[in-house]
This record gives C-alpha cells, sequence and structure tokens, in this order.
C-alpha cells in the first residue's frame, strides 16, 4: 500500500513538472511491484509501451524454472506466458528437461530499470540456450548459474555448444501461428540456413539474426487478437523476407560488413540537435497515454 500511494504521488507530481523534470518512465515502473487489477492488454509498441493485467509465469513448473527472480521479470501478457508452458513441453520432446526462462516483462511493464529497450508490452521473452541439467534449483543458484554462447568470439561460427536439439526447439518456436520473429545471434541463423532441409525452410523466415543473443533466444509474440492499442511491428517477417527463408544477403551482411564496422567503427559525422529518446531516457509522457491509467491503479 505504502508504495502504490507513493508511485500515485509521484505521478501526481510529475504532472505539473516541465517536461524535462519529469521522472523516468524506467524508474517509474520499475517500482511496480505488482500488476495492475485491469483486463490485459498489450499498450503502444514492443519498445515503447506498458502492460496491463500481466500475469505471473509460476517460478517452478514442470517443464521450466524462471531464472534470475530477484528482477521480478516473470509477467506477461496470458498469450505469453501459455505459449512459454507449451514450449516448455515440446523442450522434452527434442530430448531436453524443459527451459530456463530468463526476462519476460516488470509487473506492469514499460521500460526497465535497467533501460532494456524491449519487453515493454509483455510480448517479449528471453529464452536461456542453455539446455537444464535440473529443473530443481534453489532461488539462489538461478542467481548465480549463467547461460551458455553459441557462437564463436567472431561471431561467424556456432561452437559446439550448438546442437541438433537447439534447432528442433527453434523450430518449434517459429512454427507456432503465435510468434511474430525470433532474435538470436546471426552465427546460428546461418548454421540452421545451411542444415534446414530443402522442403522444410518456411519457419525460417522468423528467425532474425542480432547482435547480442548468443546465449538466449527471444521470442516476440503477435499482438493478441482484439487488442487494439497494441502496435504491430512493421515491416513483417514475411515483407522483410520477401516470402523466403531469410537465408539471403541481409544474413551475410551480418557477418561482414556489420561485424567490420564492430571492429573498425567508421567515422561519422558528430550528431547535432537532442539526442533522440530511448527507453532509458522515455518519461511518462513518451508512452502512450493509457500507461498512466496502468501505474496509478490498484
Amino acid at each position: 500500500m505504502i508504495r502504490t500511494l507513493t508511485l500515485a504521488f509521484v505521478l501526481s507530481l510529475s504532472a505539473l513538472l516541465p517536461a524535462q523534470a519529469e521522472p523516468l518512465a524506467r524508474h517509474l515502473f520499475g517500482a511496480a511491484q505488482r500488476p495492475s487489477e485491469q483486463a490485459p492488454a498489450p499498450i503502444g509498441f514492443y519498445s515503447r509501451g506498458c502492460a496491463a493485467g500481466l500475469v505471473a509465469m509460476p517460478e517452478n513448473g514442470p517443464t521450466w524454472q524462471v531464472m534470475r527472480l530477484s528482477r521480478n521479470r516473470n509477467w506477461g501478457q496470458p498469450e505469453m506466458i501459455g505459449f512459454l508452458q507449451d514450449l516448455s513441453v515440446k523442450a522434452t520432446q527434442i530430448g531436453w528437461k524443459g527451459l530456463y526462462i530468463g526476462d519476460i516483462s516488470q509487473p506492469r511493464g514499460g521500460p526497465m530499470t535497467g533501460g532494456h529497450a524491449s519487453h515493454q508490452i509483455g510480448l517479449d521473452a528471453d529464452i536461456w540456450l542453455l539446455p537444464p541439467k535440473s529443473l530443481r534449483l534453489s532461488r539462489s543458484d538461478r542467481e548465480k548459474i549463467s547461460s551458455v554462447s553459441v557462437r564463436t568470439e567472431d561471431q561467424t561460427r556456432v561452437t559446439r555448444a550448438w546442437t541438433p536439439q537447439h534447432m528442433a526447439l527453434l523450430r518449434a518456436a517459429a512454427s507456432d501461428p503465435r510468434v511474430d520473429r525470433i532474435f538470436i545471434t546471426a552465427a546460428a541463423k546461418i548454421a540452421m540456413c545451411n542444415a534446414a532441409p530443402r522442403n522444410d525452410r518456411k519457419w525460417l523466415q522468423k528467425i532474425r539474426p542480432i547482435y547480442g543473443h548468443n546465449t538466449h533466444f527471444h521470442v516476440r509474440l503477435k499482438c493478441p487478437p482484439g487488442s487494439g492499442l497494441c502496435e504491430v511491428q512493421k515491416p513483417t517477417v514475411a515483407e522483410l523476407s520477401k516470402g523466403g527463408d531469410g537465408c539471403d544477403e541481409t544474413l551475410n551482411w551480418w557477418v561482414t560488413t556489420y561485424l567490420e564496422e564492430l571492429r573498425n567503427p567508421p567515422k561519422r559525422p558528430k550528431p547535432t540537435g537532442p539526442a533522440p529518446k530511448t527507453a532509458k531516457t522515455y518519461t511518462l509522457s513518451d508512452l502512450p497515454r493509457q500507461c498512466q491509467n496502468v501505474l496509478a491503479s490498484r
């Protein structure tokens, strides 16, 4: 109750302050410890929004465990919680004990305290690439254990940690009609492009290469039917892939031009004007107006 009153007071105070003095949205949403007592609804975009009525992914299940419980980021839309539970069962069918689940969303979504760009509307989730050896880890164990990297240091190839079971799990996730796209290291995408048979490649178009996702893959669900406040991501994966599998020149760019620019950043003119807003610098007024109600709700 004290935390709720404090949050409400901050919200009312922020309305009276000039824009430059508004508290950061990540601090407001990071302070919420419980979801809003509202009907579930994703509001805004995956990287600029909030979430009403989220539900918790149970910390333990017969085929999963939630990791890093101290973060309190095991909250998602009902569609996401159902998807993760279903995928954890499929993981047992490929030979894993289940899944280790990473970040989903904060209790009311919104920008995360650390400024993570996405995971703001309850439709993003991180799944560890570490095959579980045990689903009976203590809370303490889940703070200490780390996942495994599946790519080489030069970021162009997978390591021995990558197995056919990883590809089978990604295929199962990408084949689910609830899934919009999946982000993973480019090395894993390349490995799957090379291994997939010619008559079973359509699912690959949902697998999108991205920097940094070498210890987990990031699942993004579509806006659920009837969620009018949820902003659909454009272009769609099909448009990005032009109906293909995504194993094209765009992927080659990731392991040539992009990596070279990481190693030797090109000289670019210094930007002028104010820096663009990001999840780290959003204030409440930068988010959809319905997010004020999400924070103010009990």
